[in-house]
């Protein structure tokens, strides 16, 4: 089990013939002399909320802490996931940032 704080974070909707599945990708910002770097959950379960933060549980037991005010990807990430998106054989899209998060339907939709 593994707890995550990305820099920048959106969540995206994975739509094939079978399931629809939600997914946080996360960015974080490399600093100097670093890289920049992304990485995407297992799956979204479930969704906790403080005042500053969505905490989403993954299927593979991983917390994505990410704060409410860092919705979007940073130059990298975009720039991944938009190619993630572009050669995908099914439908991805990147969630509204307004979505209410606590209120999507988590299972897998069959």
């Amino acid at each position: 089990m593994s707890d995550y704080t990305p820099d920048r974070w959106v969540v995206v909707k994975i739509t094939t013939d079978k399931e629809t599945l939600y997914k946080v990708f996360a960015c974080w910002y490399g600093g100097y002399a670093g890289s920049d770097s992304w990485q995407m959950n297992s799956g979204i379960k479930s969704v906790g909320e403080d005042e500053s933060y969505f905490m989403f549980n993954g299927y593979s037991g991983s917390v994505y802490r990410c704060h409410k005010m860092s919705y979007g990807t940073n130059g990298y990430g975009g720039s991944v996931l938009a190619n993630f998106i572009d050669k995908a054989e099914y439908k991805i899209e990147i969630m509204p940032e307004n979505t209410n998060w606590k209120e999507l339907n988590y299972a897998c939709e069959v």
